[in-house]
């Protein structure tokens, strides 16, 4: 599968560029490719591939998450519904002569009028906008995977009406305005161009149906507010700023019968103790200068709160890092754990009398001669240094 091109590129605008800038770049080029001004073999493809650009980088919460992932790992993420929900195509096509502002409703009644109506009318009107919530916890959390409850309060599908918007055991009617259809289609000439606007229905709002009263506990809406409280899975091996999607834990589309997405953001909090590359796990161990010289085992914390042995040669210097296997964070997939990389900080003394002072000086000059059949000693860095 070919990776997708950088949004970036596609628009001709640099990563720093404001929503200003964004808008501007894309109105030039829809402007310049759009099929029914461009008749080129390439038009319509050129012009599909800027408008998905815009649509996610000029809504402020998609182009956070895309600079973050990247082409590919935000496709993997956002479905095509997703990532076109809620952008904003009127204002750039608002006086271009292609549609007036009458005329201009959503962007499927845009993508209608020349890449057909199932693109446009099924998958963008019917199903419910996609909710974000952001979680935070902490690195041991990530390592061993929790859960979490969250209130959220969303549009469900009216219980009274079950989404019709009418009264139950008021008379529903077939739509005249679209004849049932639910969609309104609306021609425009201009000169020996006909433009075709398929969208949704004002009279019915798209369902095709009309009633004599409206339901009185959503007022005809079809949706209703809900508080409930989700409870959330953290899988063990999250990292920090992954996206998790909870289906159908949005909003409910307009008559209650598709839930849009939930999209739970982790934070994992920075940790005092651990820091975290990818699935390697980095840590600092002080030790003495005699153990530094004269090689020593120590024990390091490990992440699942027990300990681990390291083995320092004898003549180690400060900054000389160990590698721990399998001792990181957990890969998402259950194949196997990072590793646990330990960086020794060799602690000079600070503090010496003058025989420590002595010992020293003799041991940089060399000086140092041991006396025959003088009593040795438990060692030079034990009995001194400690």
């Amino acid at each position: 599968m070919a990776s997708k091109r950088d949004y970036y590129e596609v628009l001709g605008v640099s990563k720093s560029a404001s929503v200003d800038e964004i808008k501007s770049a894309y109105r030039k080029l829809a402007l310049q490719y759009h099929p029914d001004r461009n008749k080129g073999a390439e038009a319509e493809a050129k012009f599909k591939e800027i408008s998905e650009a815009y649509a996610v980088l000029s809504d402020a919460s998609k182009r956070k998450m895309y600079d973050q992932y990247g082409p590919d790992g935000f496709s993997h993420q956002f479905s095509q519904e997703d990532i076109f929900r809620g952008a904003d195509f009127e204002s750039i096509f608002r006086n271009t002569g292609f549609y007036d502002s009458d005329d201009l409703g959503t962007f499927g009644d845009i993508f209608s009028s020349f890449f057909g109506q199932q693109f446009a009318g099924q998958a963008m009107q019917q199903r419910g906008r996609s909710l974000q919530y952001e979680i935070e916890i902490t690195l041991k959390e990530a390592f061993t995977g929790t859960t979490r409850d969250i209130r959220l309060n969303h549009s469900v599908q009216c219980t009274h009406c079950r989404g019709t918007r009418a009264e139950p055991g008021s008379q529903v009617k077939k739509c005249l305005a679209c004849n049932g259809s639910g969609q309104a289609r609306q021609v425009r000439r201009a000169g020996y161009t006909q433009f075709v606007t398929i969208g949704a229905c004002r009279a019915c709002s798209g369902t095709g149906k009309t009633f004599d009263k409206e339901c009185s506990q959503c007022q005809g809406k079809g949706t209703t507010q809900k508080q409930e409280t989700i409870t959330v899975k953290i899988p063990a091996g999250v990292y920090d700023g992954m996206t998790l999607k909870l289906r159908e834990q949005g909003e409910a589309s307009s008559d209650g019968s598709s839930m849009g997405d939930l999209y739970i953001i982790v934070s994992v909090k920075q940790d005092s103790t651990f820091q975290v590359d990818e699935l390697d796990l980095h840590i600092d161990k002080k030790i003495s200068f005699s153990q530094a010289a004269l090689g020593a085992t120590v024990p390091v914390l490990t992440i699942d709160g027990g300990d681990a042995d390291v083995r320092i040669p004898a003549g180690t210097q400060t900054h000389t890092k160990f590698r721990l296997r399998g001792q990181g964070m957990p890969s998402l997939d259950g194949d196997g754990r990072g590793d646990e990389i330990v960086r020794v900080i060799v602690e000079t003394p600070t503090h010496l009398n003058s025989q420590q002072r002595e010992y020293l000086e003799a041991l940089d000059t060399g000086a140092i001669v041991e006396k025959k059949g003088r009593k040795k000693k438990k060692g030079f860095f034990g009995s001194i240094l400690g």
